[in-house]
Formats: C-alpha cells, sequence, structure tokens
C-alpha cells in the first residue's frame, strides 16, 4: 500500500426493471480515510467546507438544478438555496421511478470542499465550492461521453461514469482552481446502448475502494462487478478485471470499516459481501442475504449498520455486520423505515455524521430525515416537501455532512 494518506468519498444511486417487473438498488455513500494508490497533493489551507446540510439533485430536463437544506442539530431539514449546475437533467428510457437508474450522481468531497454533480442531459459534469451552506466557484466541463450518471472520489481524483452509448469512466483531477481532465485516463466499458441508455441496461455505479488502489463498476443487465487496478499515476488498468456478480442486477456499492465491499443486487434484493483482491478478482466472503422485500438498489453506511432503499414497496431496510464481517439485518421483517403516503418510490439515501439518514422519494417528491437508534431502527424526524417528483423526469442524488 502507498505510504500518502488520502481521503476519499463516494456517493451512489439507481433503479431497475426486468421483465416487467421493477427493480432498484441501494446506494450507500460513504467517507473514509484512505491510503492511496498514488500521491496526492496536500489540501489547500483554506480549502471551503459544507456545514450541516443536505444537497439534493433536481434533475430536471430544462435546467438540473442543486438544493440546499440547513440541518439543525435533531436532524431536522430548513430550505437554504437553491443553485442551477448549469446543464440539464436527463431520464434513462423506461425509468420506472429514478431517472438516472444509478448511485452517486452527487457527491460532496469532504477533502476539496467541492459538490460534484452529474448533468445527464448535457454530458457534463458540474463543481461547486461548498462555504457552509452555500455554493459557489460554479464550474462545469465535458465529462467525454453520453449520458452521465455517476460521480466518485479519492484523493485528489474524481471519476465520472458515462451511461450512454459504449459507456465510459473519465478521470479527473481536483484542484484549487476546479477540475481539470486527466489526460489518457477514459476507459470503455463495453457496453451497447444508445445516447440515452434503456435503465436497465445502463451501469449502476462506478466507486474507488477504500485503499484508492481500485475503480469498481457495477452493470445491470450484464451481470457482472468490473475492477480497474489504479496506476499510480492516477490511471486505470487499460481493461478491467470482469468478475461475475453473485446475484443478479448489481446496483450500488458500499464498503465496511475493514474494506469489504458489499453489493447491493435488486432482482432479489439482496446483498452479496466481497473481498476485492490486489489483482482485481473478487472473492466472495457471503451469498446473497435478501431482505424479504421488493427491488433493493441504493445502499449506504452508517457507522456500524448500513441501510438499502427498497423502491418497489417504499421501504428502508436496515443491515449489521459482526465482529466477523458477517451481514444479517436489523430485524426479521426487513423494515427499518415503513412506507407512508408521502414517503412513495424510495431511491437515493445519504448519511450525516452516522446519526441521521435521508431518503429520496422520487413518486411522492420529498426526502425523509431519520434518527438511527442504537439497535438499527429508523425514527422518522423531518420530512421535506416539493421536491421535483418524477414523471418525465425526476430528482436523484442526495449527499449529507
Amino acid at each position: 500500500m502507498s505510504r500518502h494518506n488520502r481521503r476519499r468519498s463516494t456517493l451512489r444511486k439507481r433503479t431497475t426493471v426486468f421483465g416487467g417487473g421493477t427493480v432498484a438498488v441501494a446506494a450507500v455513500v460513504a467517507t473514509f480515510n484512505v491510503a492511496s494508490a498514488h500521491q496526492v497533493s496536500p489540501a489547500p489551507h483554506a480549502a471551503p467546507k459544507a456545514d450541516h446540510v443536505v444537497f439534493i439533485q433536481g434533475n430536471e430536463l430544462a435546467g438540473n438544478t442543486i438544493h440546499v437544506f440547513r440541518r439543525d442539530d435533531e436532524g431536522r431539514l430548513t430550505a437554504a438555496g437553491e443553485y442551477s449546475s448549469g446543464g440539464k437533467g436527463g431520464d434513462q428510457v423506461d425509468a420506472p421511478t429514478d431517472s438516472l437508474a444509478s448511485q452517486g450522481s452527487l457527491v460532496y468531497d469532504e477533502r476539496s470542499g467541492r459538490l460534484l454533480a452529474v448533468n445527464a442531459g448535457s454530458g457534463t459534469l458540474t463543481s461547486f465550492a461548498v462555504h457552509g451552506q452555500k455554493l459557489t466557484d460554479r464550474q462545469t466541463v465535458s465529462t467525454g461521453g453520453d449520458f452521465p450518471v455517476g460521480v466518485t472520489v479519492s484523493g485528489d481524483l474524481a471519476y465520472v461514469m458515462n451511461a450512454g452509448g459504449a459507456g465510459s469512466v473519465q478521470g479527473f483531477k481536483i484542484t484549487p482552481a476546479g477540475l481539470k481532465p486527466l489526460s489518457g485516463s477514459s476507459r470503455t466499458l463495453g457496453l451497447k446502448n444508445d445516447r440515452v441508455p434503456l435503465f436497465s441496461s445502463s451501469p449502476g455505479q462506478a466507486a474507488f475502494t477504500p485503499d484508492g488502489r481500485d475503480l469498481v463498476v457495477t452493470t445491470k443487465s450484464a451481470n457482472t462487478l468490473e475492477v480497474f487496478p489504479m496506476g499510480r499515476d492516477g490511471r486505470p488498468a487499460h481493461r478491467a478485471v470482469v468478475n461475475k456478480s453473485a446475484g443478479a442486477v448489481p446496483f450500488a456499492v458500499a464498503f465496511d470499516t475493514r474494506g469489504r465491499m458489499l453489493v447491493a443486487e435488486a432482482a432479489k434484493s439482496g446483498v452479496s459481501t466481497y473481498k476485492v483482491r490486489h489483482n482485481g478478482e473478487l472473492k466472495l466472503l457471503q451469498e446473497s442475504l435478501t431482505n424479504g422485500q421488493d427491488t433493493l438498489c441504493w445502499l449506504e453506511r452508517a457507522g456500524d449498520f448500513f441501510f438499502g432503499g427498497n423502491t418497489g414497496n417504499s421501504t428502508v431496510t436496515g443491515y449489521r455486520t459482526d465482529a466477523h464481517g458477517r451481514l444479517a439485518l436489523t430485524n426479521a421483517a426487513g423494515i427499518a423505515a415503513a412506507p407512508s403516503k408521502k414517503s412513495q418510490g424510495v431511491i437515493d439515501i445519504a448519511v450525516a455524521a452516522d446519526r441521521f439518514v435521508y431518503v429520496q422519494n422520487a413518486t411522492s417528491g420529498t426526502v425523509d430525515g431519520f434518527r438511527v437508534g442504537r439497535d438499527g431502527a429508523l425514527t422518522k424526524v423531518t420530512t421535506v416537501t416539493g421536491l421535483p417528483a418524477f414523471g418525465e423526469s425526476g430528482m436523484e442524488g442526495i449527499t449529507a455532512v
């Protein structure tokens, strides 16, 4: 492992339908202190920083917006501003509840103090500097591909995932002046999509491993977990190591405190656990644990717990791991948060300070906030209404600080 330390943050999203059934995947946004696979420049002393805030991406077709909410000590949210991303949102073909069918379309990078948002309809990536609860210094750059749906960060690297056409990942350096494309870093995913992809055939998430050595991409219809070993220069291997998924329709990725990789699978609402080996091959540590719910897509870690969004029946499932890394449900029913009339179409999830979980409800255009109990139970503390509901398109992307 490299001697250089770096901090890495990722962000996640997703939904899929197969054979007439809705398929969604839980996503996870996690922040880790990790060792770098390449040298990372020190963060600038005057780096901006977010403070007690939740960001939500509107993903509007006419013009993508970022909705900012202040978070108080009890987890309650209050509107604090709305900002144009300078690009357009998108809607994948036949998407059932989530327009981008992915996890990680909106990411806050703590190291640089920047917020990154994809503009699927424009083929661009926007970066903001975050000062408390205000966004400044907007910068929009081309992603080098069609229909970007996800972004992941490790140290001073950001990689965006393009879902359209053959699909690709493209790297950027995060500098005090903003994002700078990393020449020679684009890698194809070998897909066969149109420029606007079918939701079931687009990739679900791109995520760095906590040590920054590998970039993982989930593919839904191909049922693969593709691992790009990273070079010291910040560029991926020219070809991915292709691993077959243990469960069908892998969507979101999350990591536990020991770096084990959890993958949410939409087809049977399961989570499989893997070790990522140094050569990019995966070792299955625990076969798919199903939760008895409908269409698990998103997955997020909150301290000792994980929470997954089941879009088919609008529930949230809680998980915990024991000292040996074995995953179990926090209750037999597989429901940490029951559905309500204002909580329909559960998609993306974000976690703040390991104490609060925020859930996007695409169909109802709301976000629910929950306090995490000692046993993993969720107690609702806030609901935000009036956000862009799923229709011609809809909000997707959430991150919390």
